[in-house]
């Protein structure tokens, strides 16, 4: 009888919840008698050893789990090789090794398998934890899930939660476009989360216009479509020519009365800490070295390089981050969710180690990628036809 434990770790996504669901749905089904433990708030449960035991009757309504945004166990954001950080928040003492810890209580609770769902920093972290293990002659299968509605992970095609994201940040954005009508001349930043990738936000802005497409508009009385469309999308993988757009969208602002820019909060990221170092200001970080965006604020950034040019009465600054990855997951995410999890259960109880997801390797197709291959930062590929044809339906380009 198999001791399978579950960890989620980093931000959220729509897709935590039901991946929890959909392990232990598998895992009833093909191996019920297997006791399934949680770690709390994910790596930081696990170096403190704090853990829930999922009952019988978890088990039995692992549907509940479907129907809900989050996580029922918990996130943190740890890096257990950044020995000193890990100390610092008191989650080993000093001079212990946390994947030395971590490596302890697995054993201490006589963990057969790990099942860690998280983005790249979770499944790097995943991978060092399983090449220590190894090191030690430990025997633990570790498998794990994409989580990450940035949709950045290599070698992954599409992580769990990042569609329904996309959806959730374009409902978002219907009802914050209504504010164009409060004030004439009226600048819009729509900021979308993706530190390094721009694909949430060129995906939001997609989905967003495709809600545009099934809505009745009257222009007689300025409910146009041009008002309520999108004018501008900027992500981290393209340069803003700031002369060249400052004109284009002040024609804009001088047609529709107003601009609704869709903006990667990565975009123009390298500037703007560029900018804030030159004056002399420490550039906050996390634990692993990403810049706290929130603390820097690039929507703000963008803002005031555009409200004057473009000679804006009123500039608000929206971020769907929040709104978007809290969300239950949509129909196709949770299709892809189960898919992925099932797979998951099966290989684990396989003794096979790695990451289940849909593999650029192997056409995309769902199946078990080496952990040592997987890391973040990849680039959204803006040279896809529904990107550039959006671009040129917008004007942008």
């Amino acid at each position: 009888m198999p001791r399978v434990a579950l960890l989620t770790s980093g931000g959220i996504a729509p897709c935590l919840s039901a991946a929890v669901g959909g392990l232990i749905e598998k895992y009833n089904e093909i191996s019920p008698d297997s006791e399934i433990i949680g770690y709390k708030h994910g790596y930081r449960g696990l170096l403190l050893g704090e853990s829930v035991t999922f009952s019988q009757n978890v088990k039995e309504n692992y549907e509940i789990f479907y129907d809900f945004g989050g996580t029922p166990i918990g996130n943190s954001r740890v890096k257990l090789t950044n020995v000193d950080d890990c100390v610092k928040k008191g989650y080993v003492s000093e001079g212990q090794d946390p994947l030395d810890v971590a490596a302890n209580q697995l054993f201490k609770d006589r963990i057969d398998i790990l099942h860690i769902i998280g983005g790249d920093d979770t499944n790097t972290m995943a991978a060092a934890l399983a090449r220590h293990l190894e090191k030690k002659g430990t025997k633990l299968t570790v498998v794990g899930l994409p989580k990450t509605v940035d949709n950045d992970v290599v070698p992954v095609e599409q992580t769990l939660g990042a569609w329904t994201a996309a959806e959730q940040g374009a409902i978002f954005f219907e009802n914050i476009a209504n504010e164009n009508t409060t004030s004439r001349r009226q600048l819009i930043i729509h900021e979308v989360m993706g530190r390094h990738c721009g694909w949430l936000t060129a995906s939001t802005a997609y989905e967003y216009r495709k809600l545009l497409e099934n809505r009745k508009f009257l222009p007689e009385l300025n409910i146009s479509k041009e008002r309520w469309d999108v004018h501008a999308v900027y992500i981290p993988e393209t340069v803003v020519n700031f002369q060249k757009e400052s004109q284009r969208l002040r024609k804009c602002m001088n047609e529709n009365d107003c601009v609704n820019i869709f903006l990667s909060e990565g975009a123009g990221m390298d500037t703007i800490v560029r900018e804030l170092e030159s004056q002399g200001q420490e550039v906050p970080r996390d634990a692993f070295g990403h810049v706290r965006l929130d603390d820097i604020n690039p929507g703000q950034w963008f803002a005031k390089q555009f409200a004057k040019v473009l000679d804006a009465d009123k500039t608000l600054i929206q971020k769907s981050g929040y709104f978007a990855r809290s969300a239950k997951p949509g129909e196709r995410d949770l299709d892809l969710i189960k898919k992925s999890a099932f797979l998951a259960a099966e290989f684990a109880l396989h003794g096979e180690s790695g990451l289940v997801g849909l593999d650029d390797n192997n056409d995309g197709k769902l199946g078990l990628i080496d952990l040592q291959l997987i890391k973040g930062g990849k680039e959204f590929d803006t040279n896809q036809s529904w990107f550039q044809n959006m671009l040129i339906s917008i004007g942008q380009k």
